[in-house]
């Protein structure tokens, strides 16, 4: 991990951001709101989520696939194409 702390705390604030959609869409269910309201908040959950993993795929490539290549660790750039592959499913 070669996330800096003030990284990690950026990361976990958009998370718990998302975490506080989560529940907003979860009342508006719970009050029978327009169906096209939620879809429209169900998709900025997902575009935040989508967010957040791309910041750590970033990271993830910047530094420990940076890192491992400079050791010799050539297998890191197949684990990080098939990360992206899996991510962008």
């Amino acid at each position: 991990m070669f996330r800096t702390e003030k990284e990690q705390v950026r990361i976990l604030n958009k998370l718990k951001k998302i975490e506080g959609q989560v529940r907003g869409i979860q009342h508006m269910l719970e009050q029978d709101r327009y169906c096209i309201d939620i879809l429209i908040q169900v998709q900025a959950a997902r575009a935040a989520l989508t967010n957040v993993g791309l910041t750590i795929l970033e990271d993830h490539a910047k530094g420990c696939v940076v890192n491992a290549v400079q050791r010799g660790d050539a297998a890191s750039i197949d684990e990080l194409i098939d990360a992206a592959k899996k991510f962008i499913r």
